[in-house]
């Protein structure tokens, strides 16, 4: 019997490539997808928006709320940020970042709102074809299937002995955690190629961040007047010693040299 069992195991993997409707003991796999060319491509998108500092807040949480009640269609909330950073000690940026898996109909609009009374400086937009792993996995789910329902026949009979009946048990125990494998694999790619993942960067203009350097330096002035009139008196402290004995040695050098001079 157990060698039967191998026979069935290699049988059912020669015929993976053919259709066959799963049997009502198996966990059903996903159903086959009718589409034409081109239908398996998961888009990303990567948007880059300019907008003025005091705006940049307000319309994160704007974008936020239009995805968490579905404004644009069916959408996922996948992250956001929000803060200030330092390109340099002197400059000081606030930008935010959202990203978002959405319905393909609604990404325009998704933009066009990110975008409203700001610029649109950067947009990419990427394409994977999933054509092969979407294959590979019907595949797989396939032949898995079809072991499955061979295994569950030979386990109805009379004549099987208790080992075999262990082993078929047990190999269905792994088919089964396979297919659900499989499943949430083929749901995983579904969903990339149902929805497109859209990335959003908010950042100030390039003129504003200038603006924000010139402040900067202003707001700054009194600091660095204050350090350099206190490096100076410093530099003055520490050379005045320095000056005294120097005037000393030479005031005593001089000295020394008109009485030779005399003496000469």
């Amino acid at each position: 019997m157990i060698a039967l069992l191998a026979l069935v195991v290699l049988g059912g993997t020669s015929c993976a490539n053919k259709e066959r409707v799963p049997g009502g003991g198996a966990p059903a796999p996903m159903a086959a997808i009718k589409q034409g060319e081109g239908q398996f491509l998961a888009y990303t998108h990567e948007v880059r928006v300019e907008l003025d500092g005091e705006r940049i807040g307000p319309r994160l949480q704007a974008l936020a709320e239009s995805c968490q009640k579905a404004q644009f269609g069916d959408c996922t909330l996948l992250e956001m940020s929000e803060g200030d950073y330092t390109p340099r000690p002197d400059v000081l940026r606030h930008e935010a970042r959202i990203r978002v898996r959405l319905a393909p109909d609604g990404v325009g609009p998704f933009i066009a709102l990110a975008g409203r009374d700001g610029h649109v400086a950067n947009r990419s937009t990427d394409a994977e074809d999933l054509a092969e792993q979407v294959a590979d996995t019907r595949r797989t789910q396939d032949r898995l299937q079809r072991e499955y329902e061979k295994l569950s026949v030979m386990q109805q009979r009379a004549d099987v002995k208790v080992a075999d009946l262990l082993a078929i048990s047990q190999r269905m125990s792994e088919i089964e955690a396979g297919l659900e494998a499989a499943n949430r694999e083929a749901a995983q790619q579904r969903r990339r190629i149902d929805t497109q993942l859209v990335t959003v960067q908010l950042e100030p203009p390039s003129g504003e961040t200038g603006r924000s350097e010139i402040g900067a330096a202003v707001r700054d002035f009194g600091g660095v007047f204050t350090s350099s009139v206190a490096f100076v008196i410093r530099a003055v402290a520490a050379l005045v010693p320095v000056g005294v004995v120097l005037w000393l040695l030479g005031w005593v050098g001089l000295a020394l040299w008109r009485r030779r001079r005399r003496k000469a």
